[in-house]
């Protein structure tokens, strides 16, 4: 695991949990995934497309080249898709249906209402969002079963 010159390990709660990180489906171990990423991402981003191409285009997305922050990003709530995380206090919270519920890494707990009005603050990449937003539905589970 980890080794130098190879493909990085990488291990996550769940589908929204990865995307909220701003990675996408690995192109190996998840194949059926990442041609349909591929695709949407295609839609998306006109022009090259590969595996280099989209991880750019997403470190981009998720940190500041400057400070080496994790990048935000604002949207209405209620334009938020299924799937996308927001933070609000230093807390994540997943966007699922008309509630919030808090992320931590053992998975869900607490259900909150979503606010139907305003601003929120959200984790997941710009890109990644969009791809929750035309309905992605992959193979793997999309939410933790922790969820509900």
């Amino acid at each position: 695991m980890m080794q130098p010159g190879r493909f990085t390990e990488l291990f996550f709660l769940d589908e929204t949990t990865a995307f909220a990180a701003g990675h996408r489906p690995c192109a190996m171990c998840r194949r059926e995934d990442y041609v349909r990423f591929v695709e949407i991402w295609r839609e998306l981003h006109p022009g090259p497309s590969g595996a280099d191409e989209i991880d750019a285009g997403l470190h981009a997305e998720r940190i500041d080249a400057t400070t080496r922050t994790q990048r935000h990003h604002e949207e209405p709530f209620a334009s938020l898709p299924e799937g996308a995380m927001v933070i609000d206090g230093g807390v994540a919270f997943l966007v699922a249906g008309d509630s919030l519920q808090r992320w931590t890494p053992a998975g869900y707990n607490g259900r909150y209402s979503r606010p139907r009005t305003g601003v929120a603050t959200v984790i997941t990449p710009p890109s990644l969002t969009e791809v929750l937003r035309r309905g992605w539905d992959p193979v793997v589970p999309l939410l933790h079963p922790s969820s509900g």
